[in-house]
């Protein structure tokens, strides 16, 4: 049975950064592309960043392009979110999921497995 798991999040104030990070088990990790989406309440989860299975394609939302780096080490089944320079309208639920294949899609139903989710609060 697939599992993700993401940590790091936590409440900050604006400007400062945060690591999340997404663990993953039972499933062939670098066979997946990885992504992370974001939600806050009364809103459609959003695409954040997105990262191919050998890690060497990446793509963001215009959101936090420049702010954020997607990264993934696949001997630890792990994918990273860096947040940097953090804005009050940062804050939400980010949840990682994977998509099976190298493709690069910010479509949530293209996703095969999400994680529980972490809160990320950034205060002004």
């Amino acid at each position: 049975q697939a599992q993700l798991v993401e940590s790091g999040g936590g409440l900050v104030q604006a400007g400062d950064s945060l690591r999340l990070s997404c663990a993953a088990s039972g499933l062939s990790f670098s066979r997946y592309t990885v992504g992370w989406f974001r939600q806050t309440p009364g809103k459609e989860r959003e695409f954040v960043a997105a990262m191919s299975w050998s890690g060497g394609r990446t793509y963001y939302s215009d959101s936090v392009k420049g702010r954020f780096t997607i990264s993934r080490d696949n001997f630890k089944n792990t994918v990273y979110l860096q947040m940097n320079s953090l804005k009050p309208e940062d804050t939400a639920v980010y949840y990682c999921a994977t998509n099976y294949g190298n493709t690069l899609v910010e479509d949530q139903d293209s996703y095969d497995y999400w994680g529980q989710g972490t809160q990320v609060t950034v205060s002004s």
